[in-house]
C-alpha cells in the first residue's frame, strides 16, 4: 500500500509539471503572437507605468501654416500698429499668471525683443513657462511648480488655480505656436529636460473623452504632420489617430467648445491645411469631407448671425436666430472673443469658407474701433481676448505681430512709449469655457 501511494504521488507530480509546462508554453506562444503595443499595455498595467510612446520625436520639425491674404482694406498698417501697441505684454512680474504669458507668447512669438524694459520680451515669456526658477521668482518657493517632473517626462500643472495653466495642453500649444524647438530646455525642480519631454508626456496623457481637446489637437498636428505620423498610442496603450481627434472636435454642439466654440473651428481648419500641406495622409478622405461640412456650417452660422455693427455675438451658433436668442446681460468682451477668433481662423481658410467680403471688413472695422475706444486698463484686464484680435489682424496682412512690429518701430520709435501699465496678476480674466 505504501508503494502504491508513492507511485500515485510520483505520477501526480509528473502530470502537474507536464500541465504547467504546457500552460507556460501556450502562454509564451500567445504572448509572442500579440502585437507589441498590447504587450506593452499589459506590462504597463502590471508595473503601473505608462506605455512607452511609439512616435519618434527626435527629428520632429515644427510645421507652420501661413495665412492666405494680405488685405490692406481689412486692416491698414496704421490700424494694425495701433491695435498691436495696446497688446504689448506689460504684466506685473509678481504672481504672473501663466494664462496671460501663454496668450502673449503665442501672439508675439519667442524671439521678439521689445526695447521698452516695461514690456516682457519673447525669451522672458518662454523662460517663465519653462524654467521653474524663473517661475518661482514670480510665485515664491512655496508655490507648486508649473512644470512637474514625472517618471516619464514633464507634466504641466493646469486648472482653476491662477498660478497654473487654465487649459489642458494650452502651455504646450503656446510654446509650439511661439516657435520654440523641441530641444529647448525645460528646467524642473530636479533636472533639466526639453520641450520634447512635455510633448511626449502630452501624447501619452491624451484621452479622447477629455473635456477640452482643442489645444492638444493643435500642438500634436503641428509637430507630427511634418514627419507624417498620423497614429500613436497613449499611455494606456489606446490607439489615437487624427481621424479620432477630428471626430472628437466635431462632437457635440458647436457652442460647447472653448471660447464660445471658436477654438474647435480653428483647430479643425489647421488640421485640414496641414493635411493638404503634408501629402494628404494625416486624415482620411471621409474625415476631410466631414471637416469641410463642419466648417461650411460654421461659415453659414456667422453669415446669418453677424450684428449690424459687424461684430459676432457670443451665441453665433444660433445663426439667423442669434439676435432673438441673445442674452441681454451679455458682457461686451464676449463679442471681442467671437469676432477676433472668427477672423483668426478665416485668415487661414480658403475663400469658399468665407462669408461675403463685406462681412469680413465690417468685422475687422468693429474690432479696430473697439480697441481704439476701449481704455487701456480694460484691455489689460481682458488681455487674453484682445491678444487674439492683434494676431488675427496681423494674419490678415500675411504677417505676424512680431514681424510687423519689428519693422514698424524702425520708422516709428515712439510706438514703444506707453501709458502706465495696469497690474494684471490679479485682475486679468482668463478664457471663457
Amino acid at each position: 500500500m505504501i508503494i502504491a501511494r508513492n507511485s500515485r504521488r510520483k505520477v501526480s507530480l509528473r502530470t502537474w509539471l507536464t500541465v504547467q509546462l504546457a500552460f507556460g508554453s501556450a502562454f509564451a506562444a500567445s504572448w509572442f503572437c500579440i502585437p507589441g503595443i498590447r504587450q506593452q499595455e499589459v506590462i504597463a498595467k502590471v508595473t503601473h507605468r505608462a506605455v512607452a510612446l511609439d512616435v519618434n520625436l527626435r527629428d520632429s520639425k515644427l510645421a507652420t501654416v501661413a495665412p492666405f491674404y494680405d488685405d490692406a482694406e481689412v486692416v491698414s498698417a496704421e490700424e494694425l500698429a495701433g491695435v498691436l501697441k495696446k497688446i504689448v505684454p506689460r504684466f506685473s512680474r509678481s504672481h504672473l499668471r501663466p494664462n496671460l504669458v501663454e496668450h502673449a507668447l503665442r501672439t508675439w512669438g519667442s524671439s521678439i525683443v521689445f526695447r521698452n524694459p516695461d514690456a516682457i520680451s519673447g525669451p522672458q515669456m518662454s523662460d517663465f513657462l519653462t524654467d521653474t526658477a524663473k517661475y518661482m521668482d514670480s510665485w515664491g518657493k512655496n508655490n507648486p511648480p508649473l512644470m512637474e517632473l514625472t517618471p516619464d517626462g514633464v507634466h504641466v500643472r493646469w486648472g482653476e488655480d491662477s498660478s497654473s495653466s487654465v487649459h489642458h495642453d494650452h502651455t504646450l500649444a503656446a510654446l509650439t505656436e511661439s516657435g520654440l524647438p523641441l530641444d529647448a530646455p525645460v528646467f524642473t525642480t530636479a533636472r533639466a529636460l526639453q520641450v520634447r519631454d512635455v510633448l511626449a508626456e502630452s501624447l501619452r496623457d491624451f484621452h479622447l473623452d477629455e473635456r477640452e481637446t482643442e489645444w492638444s489637437a493643435m500642438a500634436f498636428t503641428l509637430w507630427l504632420a511634418p514627419q507624417k505620423s498620423n497614429v500613436w498610442h497613449n499611455g494606456e496603450g489606446r490607439k489615437i489617430t487624427f481621424d479620432m481627434v477630428a471626430e472628437r472636435l466635431m462632437r457635440n454642439h458647436k457652442r460647447d467648445g472653448v471660447c464660445l466654440g471658436t477654438h474647435r473651428v480653428y483647430s479643425l481648419m489647421l488640421l485640414l491645411r496641414l493635411n493638404e500641406q503634408y501629402g494628404g495622409d494625416l486624415i482620411t478622405a471621409e474625415t476631410q469631407t466631414q471637416i469641410m461640412d463642419y466648417l461650411k456650417t460654421s461659415r453659414d452660422m456667422i453669415v446669418a448671425s453677424q450684428s449690424p455693427d459687424g461684430s459676432w455675438p457670443a451665441n453665433w451658433t444660433d445663426g439667423a436666430e442669434a439676435e432673438a436668442k441673445a442674452d441681454p446681460t451679455e458682457k461686451g468682451y464676449k463679442r471681442v472673443i467671437a469676432t477676433g477668433h472668427h477672423l483668426e481662423w478665416l485668415s487661414i481658410a480658403p475663400q469658399e469658407l468665407h462669408p461675403p467680403r463685406e462681412q469680413i471688413q465690417k468685422a475687422a472695422d468693429w474690432l479696430i474701433s473697439n480697441v481704439n475706444e476701449t481704455p487701456q486698463s480694460v484691455i489689460d484686464q481682458n488681455y487674453t481676448f484682445y491678444s487674439h484680435v492683434g494676431k488675427a489682424l496681423a494674419m490678415w496682412r500675411k504677417t505676424s505681430p512680431a514681424e510687423f512690429w519689428t519693422n514698424w518701430r524702425e520708422t516709428h520709435p515712439e510706438c514703444e512709449v506707453f501709458e502706465p501699465a495696469t497690474p494684471l496678476a490679479d485682475t486679468a480674466k482668463g478664457d471663457v469655457h
